[in-house]
């Protein structure tokens, strides 16, 4: 990642990451879809090259999405015994919408987090 020689104010990388921003000004938008980042900040200017959270934001999913929804179905089961249908009927649903608002999410502060800690791939020194 090039070194960023501009100045800019602050931003708040979590802040910014919910919300789907540009995590140099905060301003621009960081999705050009729904999972896709865009080329660059329509503000700023910010090259969105740099940015790959790759599999971090669906690995926290999940692991979070599953404990919620099982140990929900776990306690229902236990506790009221309803028929297999209306589990089928709860959970799923409940599962595919918290993935998919959560993931977002995720990659949002995943990538702003990335730009705020200077992270770049690793490189092996061999002097």
């Amino acid at each position: 990642m090039e070194e960023d020689k501009a100045l800019w104010a602050p931003v708040e990388p979590i802040q910014a990451g919910l919300k789907g921003r540009c995590p140099r000004c905060g301003e621009g938008k960081l999705f050009s879809g729904f999972l896709s980042v865009g080329r660059e900040c329509s503000n700023c200017r910010l090259d969105y090259s740099f940015a790959d959270a790759g599999d971090g934001p669906a690995v926290f999913v999940i692991l979070i999405v599953g404990f919620i929804v099982v140990g929900s179905a776990l306690w229902m089961e236990v506790t009221l015994a309803p028929p297999l249908w209306v589990h089928f009927v709860l959970w799923i649903p409940l599962a595919i919408v918290l993935s998919l608002a959560a993931l977002r999410l995720l990659k949002g502060v995943l990538i702003t987090l990335q730009y705020a800690n200077k992270a770049a791939p690793g490189e092996i020194d061999r002097r």
